[in-house]
């Protein structure tokens, strides 16, 4: 039973919120940031805002005109096996940066909930983007994560950028890679996979090699003839298939 009121000069601002212009009066609806950046107060709102950013929830603040009038809670609930794929990346040598928009309070309470390692909150998409370029000039490799607009930018510039198959448009256009079954310890399981690959692509071709480079010498030196030279190539190709052949069986959700 409620008419929505006719609004004007939206704009959305990105790690911040949205406004717009509704009978003439400013209305904001966004975290205290935005709040901040407008000169209005939150008041008596913030006190219970902390309580639920302390509770996991994400607070989220409605002003009209120049002051602070509601504010209504977003609870981020972790994906399922969130906190079994972390732990899947700590055993695989990896550290674990949770960069996102959230309050700290909230943000701390999620990456506490699943085992992350470190926590940035209150990340623009700029903060997200300026991370991954400073752990790449410190010569790291970096590996993103994401599955919305504002991580596009840090996908685009990450080593690997990896989105979730339920994620925007955007974000999987950006990635490398999609994680399209959208289960978080398929994350894990992938950079297993593609470690067991190179680990087997430079076992061929250091069979290849060898084995060229073997019958090389022997039949400089005459001692072994043309012949075997051309079955010793051949046999080359079906060992390094015969190997390759052995990854149908390999297991990537299973850490050994």
């Amino acid at each position: 039973g409620v008419s929505p009121r006719l609004t004007s000069d939206f704009e959305a601002t990105p790690g911040r919120g949205v406004r717009a212009q509704c009978e003439g009066e400013a209305i904001l609806v966004g975290n205290a940031a935005l709040l901040e950046e407008a000169g209005i107060a939150c008041g008596a709102l913030q006190t219970r805002a902390d309580e639920f950013a302390a509770q996991g929830k994400t607070p989220v603040f409605v002003a009209q005109g120049n002051r602070c009038v509601a504010l209504f809670a977003i609870a981020d609930r972790p994906r399922a096996g969130a906190r079994e794929a972390i732990a899947l990346l700590h055993r695989l040598g990896m550290k674990t940066v949770m960069c996102t928009g959230d309050v700290e309070a909230a943000a701390r309470h999620v990456a506490h909930e699943v085992g992350i390692d470190e926590v940035i909150a209150r990340a623009t998409p700029a903060d997200k983007l300026a991370l991954v370029e400073r752990l790449k000039s410190e010569g790291h490799k970096v590996g993103m994560i994401g599955d919305g607009i504002n991580d596009a930018p840090a996908l685009k510039q990450a080593s690997v950028g990896v989105a979730m198959g339920s994620g925007t448009d955007v974000a999987l256009e950006t990635a490398d890679a999609a994680i399209l079954r959208d289960r978080v310890t398929d994350i894990p399981a992938t950079i297993r996979l593609s470690r067991a690959a190179m680990a087997n692509i430079r076992q061929n071709v250091t069979i290849a090699l060898g084995l060229k480079a073997v019958f090389l010498v022997t039949s400089v030196f005459c001692l072994t003839g043309l012949w075997i030279a051309i079955l010793a190539d051949t046999g080359a190709t079906v060992l390094v298939t015969l190997n390759a052949l052995r990854l149908l069986r390999f297991n990537p959700e299973r850490v050994g």
